[in-house]
């Protein structure tokens, strides 16, 4: 994992961040949550083939 994809997420909490306060403050509450669940699906997006090369390490360290 690279320094790379740290500035990525923290680039798109910030967008999000920012979008979501627009657009509550305008009345667009609904449009708000979709933005942020479109932030985290692609975070997690990003994260996932980390989270499986963690779990497949530990599985080789232990032998399962």
């Amino acid at each position: 994992m690279g320094v790379s994809l740290i500035f990525k997420i923290a680039a798109v909490g910030v967008l999000v961040t920012i979008l979501s306060q627009i657009l509550k403050h305008s009345g667009r509450e609904e449009h708000a949550f979709l933005i942020s669940l479109a932030g985290l699906i692609l975070v997690l997006s990003w994260i996932i083939p980390y989270i499986y090369d963690l779990f497949s390490m530990i599985q080789k360290l232990f032998d399962l």
